[in-house]
């Protein structure tokens, strides 16, 4: 099983996923991503993704096949038996992610979300470590979980006959908790290893960039030992199972889950760059230099007129102002493309204006996060930017923005 265990989903401009998802507490609604809420512990919402009940029945199937070799007299309770080994696994993966979660909450870092999902779980903090060690710390404290897990089930196997039920649930617990806590801690994103990697590089180094390069490179290679290498393991018999004469069904499934992991792997440490090349180049958006000039006109006025002052003014923009000269709404670009320019005279700038909200009126002194934040909160096509005395500064378009962003993303890292 693989464990994304930490996730900055400060993306693009136009992610759809807003800071309200998280107020969903509905028992049977779907949450952010489509999973279902399953709970808010420490106040972070818990859900549960419906590829998880793929991934459960598929567990419940493997080991209640393993269950009919081990305890045969269990009959088709075995899968019974096998529905709570995948639920308490899984409980144990919501386990490891809490770590994380405690120990950012600890370092004031927000958590979004904890998602149980294919193949593991993930916990989205939303904001960069502010030094490696907390780095280091965050990302080690949910293999170490998984490790003491490990231990307190192998305790319980003591207490137990080994050929009984409890005896095979705790075993297999102990188990499945070691492989979570070993394959987390291989040194490659998006792993925890990884991330432990990353943190190291960025001590030695001071760049947070340079450790998120190398941990992803390692990510990369990892991946491709995993599609190439786990088959190989697995027929060879190099794990302790017998190996394969012939090309069969078990063959083609161990290729498959070599293959899905790999892509997941691959994928993640692909997105941690680019989620470091954002982090990196986020400064540079700044409200103040991607503000257009802006013309204040009445709402009355027509939009041939409107348009023949803004072009006189060198303006990109048009905001509607009362009688008083205060700014009550902004003339979406969108609507005046859209009226014909033989229209135009017969048109009000008015009745193209979307009126201002609170969310709509930006400070010329944000940016990067920041401005990003802003804009998701309230998502508009155009804000009003003002000074701190309140003064209108111009109109921020979001497509401004969202191109200033791309060419950032365009330049080589430094």
């Amino acid at each position: 099983m693989i464990e994304a265990s930490h996730s900055d989903r400060r993306a693009a401009v136009a992610d759809s996923d807003t800071a309200g998802d998280d107020g969903d507490r509905g028992q049977h609604r779907p949450g952010p991503g489509g999973g279902l809420p399953m709970g808010r512990p420490f106040g972070v919402p818990v859900y549960v993704s419906p590829s998880w009940f793929l991934v459960a029945a598929l567990i419940t199937w493997v080991f209640g096949g393993q269950l009919d070799r081990v305890l045969p007299d269990l009959g088709l309770l075995r899968y019974l038996v096998a529905l709570f080994f995948a639920i308490a696994f899984y409980g144990s993966v919501l386990v490891h992610e809490l770590a994380h979660t405690v120990a950012a909450l600890r370092f004031k870092l927000p958590v979004r979300r904890i998602r149980l999902q294919f193949f593991g779980g993930v916990s989205e903090i939303e904001k960069e470590s502010e030094t490696p060690g907390r780095e280091f710390v965050l990302a080690f404290v949910g293999p170490l979980l998984s490790l003491v897990l490990a231990g307190l089930f192998y305790a319980g196997m003591q207490a137990v006959d080994p050929g009984t039920v409890p005896g095979v649930l705790l075993a297999g617990l102990m188990i499945s908790n070691l492989i979570v806590a070993a394959f987390n801690l291989l040194p490659g994103l998006p792993l925890d290893g990884g991330r432990m990697l990353r943190a190291v590089v960025w001590g030695i180094t001071g760049k947070p960039m340079a450790g998120t390069v190398a941990a992803a490179w390692v990510g990369r290679a990892l991946a491709v030992a995993v599609l190439l290498g786990l088959p190989v393991l697995t027929q060879t018999g190099l794990l302790g199972n017998a190996p394969a004469d012939t090309v069969g069904m078990d063959t083609v499934m161990d290729a498959l889950l070599a293959a899905i992991l790999a892509a997941i792997i691959w994928t993640g440490a692909g997105n941690s760059l680019r989620m470091a090349r954002l982090r990196e180049h986020l400064p540079e958006l700044r409200a103040r230099t991607l503000t257009r000039r802006a013309l204040p006109v009445p709402a009355d006025t027509p939009l041939s007129e409107a348009l023949r002052r803004a072009n006189e003014a060198g303006a990109r923009a048009l905001v509607v102002v009362d009688g008083h000269g205060e700014p009550t709404a902004l003339v979406r670009e969108s609507a005046i493309a859209a009226v014909p320019e033989h229209r135009r005279p017969w048109v009000t700038a008015g009745t193209l204006a979307q009126d201002l909200t609170d969310g709509m009126r930006l400070s010329a002194a944000l940016e990067g996060e920041q401005l990003l934040d802003a804009l998701r909160t309230t998502p508009a096509t155009e804000y009003l930017v003002v000074e701190e005395t309140g003064a209108v500064y111009g109109v921020l378009a979001t497509t401004d923005v969202e191109q200033a962003f791309v060419r950032a993303m365009a330049r080589p890292s430094a």
